[in-house]
């Protein structure tokens, strides 16, 4: 027999309500595409309420922020009048009140130069995602084997 042709003699019918493999494929296709449609709506959905949260605190702590920003000047004007009937000057009251404010600022920046600091790569992101790269690159499809077939098909157990 030459090349390429096919041996009819390995050729059966399909039994009675069995599917052929194309068939077959053609359902796993379907049923692997709904399941990542439906992976993708429940995301879309939780990630939609997170959202919403989200949104909810931002805005609260936006105003609570707004507000805050709000009573500095009135507490700092309070500070150095109650400076001043201690007996202090009403100058040298506002400079004392003016440089706690600095001295507050410099151990606020030194702690967030300190988190800076603190800051590393995703180390394990980063393997994971090359490890995952090396995979995909390496991956090489086989054929599947007779018995891979045929128990794919359930003629063997």
């Amino acid at each position: 027999m030459a090349a390429g042709t096919a041996d009819p003699g390995n050729v059966r019918a399909p039994y009675e309500g069995e599917r052929s493999v194309g068939q077959l494929f053609a359902a796993a296709t379907a049923d692997l595409s709904a399941l990542v449609h439906d992976e993708i709506a429940l995301a879309k959905a939780e990630i939609r309420a997170d959202v919403k949260r989200g949104v909810t605190g931002g805005v609260s702590l936006s105003v609570a922020g707004v507000v805050a920003l709000a009573a500095i000047p009135m507490l700092s004007f309070a500070a150095a009048y109650g400076l001043q009937a201690l007996g202090l000057t009403l100058g040298w009251s506002f400079l004392i009140v003016g440089g706690a404010y600095l001295v507050l600022a410099g151990l606020l920046g030194l702690l967030a130069m300190r988190s800076f600091k603190k800051i590393e790569k995703p180390h394990r992101t980063i393997e994971g995602a090359q490890a995952t790269a090396d995979v995909l690159k390496n991956a090489r499809p086989r054929p599947a084997t007779k018995e891979e077939i045929d128990r794919a098909l359930g003629r063997i157990p």
